[in-house]
């Protein structure tokens, strides 16, 4: 069995200015998603799924084509919309962004049937961390509610340039997620790292463990989080901003006594193109990583 990538690719980019996960950064103009695919068929992912909006298809399929890495790996398209919500639903008026990473994910619901992995187009997550990935999803054939996720430490995972958005992990003493914190403001100052809400600044430790959104998931988690959608329509449907995080999902599973998570270790090291500014530090990285014959 090869598990497949589901790779989050709908954002607009609004705050970098354009569609950030088509920009080539890397020499032979190669973009950080390119890297990715790289990796993962390096380390047996068999299917590449992306979920994408219709508005930029052929652009995708321009950039990603059927044969582009190998004939034996196959890739398939998804578009996330902001219609596509369970029967009895509509869009209220006045709002405008599809309802976040996890209601992307549900729209590969019917191309994935083995474990499977997510990742946001534009992150670079390392090879190591497509390799422990893969591992720990081929031991997971036909299991139920074993899910896993790539932990990476906090100050590793910042921009310069502004605040981001990240899911602040607890994991106990056996490396196993109690639960995740969605911090949507998170920024480094001489003082150290705070995320800012409406009761102001928090401190966090450089070392807590993140998520990414490298996720890993058994198929069962398709149908779950269709039934959790539902709920979560129910109590936040009419907000125009209300947003279906995966982990969301994932903390109400935990809760529930339904799924467990692995926090798995890796010796990547991340890099992302957040804003705009972030670009000549990444095209750096990627040089020096062609430089030292990684790709």
């Amino acid at each position: 069995m090869k598990p497949t990538l589901l790779v989050l690719a709908a954002g607009m980019g609004s705050r970098y200015g354009g569609l950030k996960q088509l920009d080539p950064v890397g020499p032979q103009n190669r973009t950080i998603l390119d890297y990715s695919i790289i990796d993962a068929i390096r380390n047996n992912f068999g299917k590449i799924v992306f979920v994408i909006r219709r508005s930029f298809d052929e652009e995708f399929r321009n950039r990603f084509g059927a044969n582009m890495f190998g004939k034996d790996v196959d890739i398939r398209y998804v578009y996330q919309e902001l219609d596509k919500l369970p029967d009895g639903f509509s869009v209220p008026q006045g709002r405008e962004k599809p309802w976040g990473t996890n209601h992307a994910v549900l729209m590969a619901a019917n191309e994935i049937n083995e474990p499977f992995a997510i990742i946001n187009a534009d992150d670079f997550y390392g090879t190591d961390a497509f390799r422990v990935m893969s591992e720990h999803l081929r031991k997971l054939e036909g299991s139920e509610g074993k899910y896993c996720m790539v932990g990476y430490r906090l100050e590793n995972t910042l921009s310069e340039n502004g605040s981001v958005s990240r899911g602040v992990c607890k994991v106990d003493t056996n490396g196993m997620l109690i639960g995740m914190d969605e911090r949507t403001s998170i920024a480094r100052t001489p003082d150290g790292i705070f995320y800012t809400d409406n009761e102001g600044q928090h401190p966090l430790p450089p070392d807590a463990t993140v998520s990414m959104n490298l996720f890993g998931f058994t198929p069962d988690y398709f149908a779950k989080s269709r039934e959790l959608f539902v709920t979560f329509l129910k109590e936040h449907g009419q907000e125009l901003k209300s947003e279906y995080y995966i982990p969301y999902a994932v903390n109400t599973f935990l809760a529930e006594g339904i799924a467990t998570m692995t926090v798995l270790k890796t010796s990547a090291k991340w890099f992302g193109v957040t804003y705009k500014e972030d670009r000549p530090i990444v095209v750096q990285r990627l040089r020096e990583l062609h430089a030292q014959g990684v790709y």
